[in-house]
């Protein structure tokens, strides 16, 4: 009686059929494997080409204006392109001193930190374990150092043979070397994408065209591809617009906060707030530690490191979580955990540059697939 209350007492178990084909699941499992791969080797030829992509979308409005004004597209390319790159030489040259003057202070600022965590241990509770015991190792070092000359007799008596080994000297023209090839790289990739973003803004809607063309036969199916490509476009602009509009904010509020705290180099750290603010999440959080740790070095006090630690999270936050939003469309939002994967996982792949083209490329994704209508519960996944 007792085991017949029992069982009945169980709640009703529900159960989900889901029709799951095993070799399909396989397939696409391998596919993304595959993908990743792809994306991972081939990073030499896709981050040029995603660079200048976004460059070219973001400067094709311009572009489109001035052939508006019967001025030819690839002179008006020329032009615009030409202006940038004449107006960024310029930036880092007028601010190249001031540039290499925080670059080299940020080391000494590290180990000055450390020297007063370190003092800060000493006279909270004496010496710690750890430097006790690197005292010890130095003493018999020391012994050891003392008693060289009888443990050496003592070894060739036995026939055992010392080695000593000896670090090579310093060469500097090993590290100007790779410097310097390091250096013609980077310029090699600039180069490629200066190219890639001209030949794209001079071209004009030729791609679009041929994309319609290969879409269909019929005229309908030409009309859609081609709205298609004009919502995607639109998207891809709204966000750039906004995210450049938001950086450029963030730069100058930080920059000019910078300076009435009386913080050095305030312009140069304005360009770093801009730059970082393309980089969801790690670039405000590189941004707060190092200029925290710029100011701490500079007054010396825990409360003005707090203070501009405060003032970043503040503007970042003001930023990311309410303008952002309020100047997005609403169909061009996406959620912030796929964000954070999505530049991880590109970060990953791709480094540092990875880190900047994971929104955009994500952006990119999303507006595919809200259109396609296969890919839909993928853009609906990456959708706020």
């Amino acid at each position: 009686m007792f085991e017949e209350n029992d069982t009945s007492a169980e709640p009703d178990r529900v159960q989900l059929h889901l029709p799951v084909n095993v070799r399909s699941a396989s397939l696409a499992v391998l596919a993304a494997l595959a993908g990743l791969f792809a994306l991972q080797w081939a990073s030499a030829v896709l981050i040029p080409l995603a660079l200048g992509l976004i460059f070219s979308v973001a400067l094709s409005p311009l572009v489109n204006r001035l052939q508006r004004w019967r001025l030819p597209r690839a002179l008006g390319a020329a032009l615009v392109m030409g202006s940038l790159i004449a107006g960024l030489g310029w930036t880092a040259y007028s601010l190249s001193a001031d540039a290499s003057a925080l670059i080299e202070s940020l080391p000494a600022a590290t180990q000055r930190v450390r020297q007063a965590v370190q003092e800060a241990r000493r006279h909270r509770a004496g010496p710690s374990a750890i430097d006790q015991v690197q005292r010890a190792a130095k003493q018999l070092e020391q012994a050891g150092l003392v008693g060289g000359s009888s443990s050496s007799a003592a070894a060739e008596a036995e026939g055992i043979t010392r080695v000593r080994i000896e670090r090579s000297p310093f060469d500097i023209k090993d590290y100007l070397w790779m410097g310097t090839v390091g250096l013609l790289a980077s310029a090699g990739q600039a180069v490629v994408i200066l190219f890639i973003t001209f030949f794209l803004l001079a071209s004009g809607d030729t791609f679009r065209r041929k994309l319609a063309k290969i879409a269909g036969p019929t005229f309908t199916r030409r009309r859609i591809t081609v709205q298609a490509l004009d919502e995607i476009t639109q998207q891809v602009e709204r966000y750039l617009l906004v995210q450049t509009f938001t950086s450029v904010l963030v730069g100058v509020v930080i920059g000019g906060s910078f300076w009435a705290l009386g913080i050095e180099h305030a312009a140069v750290w304005g360009i770093v707030a801009f730059v970082l603010d393309f980089i969801p999440y790690l670039g405000p959080m590189t941004l707060a530690g190092t200029s925290a740790l710029v100011a701490f070095v500079q007054f010396g006090s825990v409360d003005m490191a707090l203070g501009v630690t405060a003032l970043v999270a503040a503007v970042v936050t003001v930023s990311g979580q309410l303008l952002t939003p309020w100047l997005n469309s609403r169909a061009s939002r996406m959620n912030a955990v796929a964000v954070f994967v999505g530049v991880l996982a590109f970060g990953w792949l791709w480094g540092i540059w990875g880190l900047l083209l994971g929104v955009p490329v994500l952006t990119t994704v999303k507006a595919i697939c809200d259109r396609v209508d296969d890919l839909n519960p993928i853009g609906e996944l990456l959708g706020n």
